[in-house]
C-alpha cells in the first residue's frame, strides 16, 4: 500500500500525468453531462456511431500529416448533422442511421490507413485511447471545448429536459425542438473527438453511457442525475489514470472497466432500496 502512495506521489509529478489528469477531469464532465439527455432520449449510441465516423477522420489526418482533432472536429459534426437529416428526411431511423453511419466510417478509416501503410502506432492510440499522450493542444482544446458543453447544458438546461422527456410537449411550449436537438447532436460530436485519444474509438461511447446510467440507478432527480454523473465520470478517468500508471495497463480500458465497476455497484444498490 506504501509503495503504491509513493508510485501515485511520483506520478502527479510528471507533466503528462498532470495533462491527462487535467484533460480527463474536462472530458469526464462534458461526457457526462451530454450523456444522461442522451440516454434519457435513448439516443446514447450516437456516441458509437460518431466514434467509428471519427476514426476514419483520424486515419485522414494522419495520411495529410496533420493535427487529427483539426480534421475530425468538422468532419465528425457534419456527420452528426448528416444523422440527423436521414432520422427526419430519409426515414432512416435512430439506431438505422448511426448504423450506416457507422460502418461507412469504420470501412473507411481501415481503406485509407490500407493505403498509408497500415495500422501504425499513433492510429492504435486513437484506436484503444492512450489519455497519457495527450499533448498540450488536445489538453487545452478538451478543457475549451468542455467548458463549451457545460456552458451550453446550463444556459439551455430547461429546453434539453423539455425535450428529453417529452418532445411534442416541447414543441407546443415554443421550444425549437429542431434547434435544440441539433446543438445537442453537434456538442456530442464534439466530446466524441476529444475522447478518442483518452479513452479511444472503441471505447469513448462508454464514457458518456456508463456515468449516466450507474447515477440513474438510484438517483431520480434530474439534476441530482447530472451531478452524480459528472462525480463518476471525473472519478473514473482519475483513478484510471493512476491505476494505469502503477499497474502499467491500458489506461482508456482502465477508465472503462473502473466505470462497469461503479454500474455495478450502483446496480446492486438500487435493487436494494426498492
Amino acid at each position: 500500500m506504501i509503495n503504491v502512495l509513493e508510485q501515485m506521489r511520483e506520478a502527479i509529478g510528471f507533466a503528462f500525468v498532470q495533462k491527462a489528469l487535467i484533460a480527463g477531469t474536462f472530458m469526464g464532465l462534458g461526457c457526462s453531462f451530454l450523456g444522461v439527455f442522451l440516454v434519457l432520449r435513448r439516443f446514447s449510441l450516437i456516441g458509437d456511431g460518431l466514434a467509428h465516423v471519427s476514426f476514419a477522420t483520424v486515419a485522414i489526418a494522419l495520411l495529410l500529416r496533420t493535427e487529427p482533432v483539426l480534421v475530425s472536429i468538422p468532419l465528425v459534426a457534419a456527420a452528426s448533422l448528416i444523422i440527423l437529416e436521414l432520422n427526419e428526411k430519409a426515414r432512416v431511423y435512430g439506431d438505422a442511421a448511426i448504423g450506416l453511419l457507422s460502418s461507412f466510417g469504420i470501412a473507411l478509416g481501415v481503406i485509407i490507413a490500407s493505403k498509408a501503410g497500415g495500422f501504425n502506432v499513433d492510429l492504435f492510440s486513437y484506436l484503444f485511447g492512450n489519455i497519457l499522450s495527450v499533448s498540450d493542444f488536445e489538453t487545452w482544446t478538451t478543457v475549451l471545448i468542455s467548458l463549451v458543453v457545460i456552458a451550453a447544458t446550463a444556459l439551455f438546461y430547461h429546453d434539453l429536459f423539455a425535450i428529453s422527456f417529452d418532445e411534442d410537449y416541447a414543441k407546443v411550449a415554443g421550444i425549437n425542438v429542431k434547434a435544440v436537438n441539433r446543438m445537442l447532436i453537434v456538442l456530442t460530436s464534439l466530446i466524441v473527438v476529444l475522447g478518442i485519444k483518452i479513452v479511444g474509438t472503441m471505447l469513448v461511447s462508454s464514457l458518456i453511457i456508463l456515468p449516466a446510467i450507474s447515477a440513474l440507478q438510484i438517483v431520480r432527480g434530474f439534476k441530482t442525475t447530472i451531478a452524480l454523473s459528472g462525480l463518476l465520470a471525473v472519478s473514473s478517468v482519475i483513478a484510471g489514470i493512476f491505476l494505469s500508471y502503477v499497474l502499467d495497463l491500458p489506461s482508456g480500458a482502465t477508465i472503462v472497466m473502473i466505470n462497469f465497476g461503479f454500474f455495478a455497484v450502483f446496480f446492486t444498490a438500487g435493487r436494494m432500496m426498492e
